[in-house]
């Protein structure tokens, strides 16, 4: 019989299948008719499959739908797997997974480019074909290939774009003559000095800030890895927060956001105003999470270790951290003065043993 667990609102099933392993799945849905209905469907499948051998046709259309229903815990991750999904609906609707091969998943990956998409959202999408699949495999035992697997184009070197000092002064100057965005210029301060993404500002909430300590909470439902992490406060990220603990005193005591409006809403987007700071003090070519390269230019340019840096934005892989290694060259530099005293001794001892020759 369906079940529910006290973390989901949809309905589980418990089966065993054809190899008598006992599988736990979710439904997918909230309809108790409906979470029998496909509860029998799979003791059937199940039967069938132990009995005779046989195993049933699996549509792309059927994996899709069944992976998004139960990934859609993580909100983040389901709004870009949707968007995802519809490119690969168009062109493998109705197909049957075990006839897909690897030309198929080529010829996909060569239309994209052709409509000009960008590596990384072609990887995003085939990558998402795969993840699906594996999880059929591995949570629902399906007997289905996976041709999407190790399917990833070169992705270019990403864009790092980030401000001077003096530059900075400029746009936090231009963002305080916002009147319609009087959070602007504490946003630009926050992110400058502790490098967090727009989201995880935008989304963060009283409660997590803990001023006695200096430290920022972030759970791993507001990070784009899933994981926990805290952000220490420098003096300015500080005194950007206490600004906008004085705004929310003075006009909307009870709101819960950090970055809120007179009327205490969570504001949603700074896009607009800040593309207007930018024209304003003179800056081009600048995004919003250019913000976060600019804390991480600073910190490689002061010499800050990179496994530093690396936990403090929230990385996954020091690889992610390490594109910002150039910005440094001085420690090349110093790196490659080590040699100086050996390059002199070797050069000291050659000309030496010329010396002895001609004698």
């Amino acid at each position: 019989m369906p079940y529910r667990r006290k973390d989901s609102s949809i309905w589980w099933v418990s089966h065993t299948d054809p190899s008598g392993k006992r599988v736990r799945r979710p439904t997918g849905t909230s309809d108790r008719k409906e979470a029998e209905a496909l509860e029998a469907k799979w003791k059937l499948e199940a039967h069938q499959g132990k009995q005779w051998g046989t195993q049933p046709r699996r549509t792309f259309d059927e994996l899709m739908l069944a992976y998004l229903r139960a990934t859609q815990h993580d909100k983040r991750a389901a709004e870009r797997d949707r968007y995802s999904a519809k490119r690969l609906y168009a062109a493998l609707s109705g197909r049957e997974l075990s006839s897909l091969v690897a030309v198929d998943i080529r010829a996909y990956i060569e239309r994209r480019r052709s409509e000009g998409v960008a590596p990384a959202t072609v990887n995003r999408e085939v990558g998402l074909l795969s993840a699906a699949i594996n999880y059929a495999q591995r949570e629902w035992g399906w007997d289905i290939p996976n041709p999407a697997a190790r399917r990833r184009l070169r992705e270019p070197e990403g864009r790092v774009r980030w401000l001077t000092k003096a530059e900075a002064a400029a746009l936090i100057g231009a963002a305080c003559t916002e009147r319609r965005a009087p959070h602007l210029a504490d946003f630009i301060r926050l992110a400058l000095h502790t490098g967090m993404r727009r989201g995880e500002m935008l989304g963060l909430e009283w409660r997590r800030v803990d001023l006695q300590a200096g430290l920022i909470h972030l759970e791993g439902t507001h990070t784009k890895s899933g994981k926990r992490r805290s952000v220490p406060m420098n003096a300015e990220a500080r005194a950007a927060i206490i600004s906008r603990a004085r705004f929310r005193a003075q006009y909307c005591p009870a709101s819960p956001w950090v970055f809120c409006d007179a009327a205490g809403r969570r504001v949603a987007s700074v896009k607009r105003s800040f593309a207007t700071a930018c024209l304003r003090a003179g800056i081009a070519d600048f995004r919003v999470h250019d913000l976060r390269h600019t804390c991480a230019a600073w910190l490689v340019s002061a010499g800050v270790a990179m496994s530093a840096i690396r936990d403090l934005l929230g990385h996954s892989t020091i690889k992610v951290t390490e594109r910002y290694a150039h910005l440094a060259p001085e420690n090349l530099r110093a790196a490659v003065d080590v040699l100086a005293p050996w390059s002199r001794f070797g050069h000291g001892r050659e000309e030496e043993g010329k010396t002895e020759t001609a004698k």
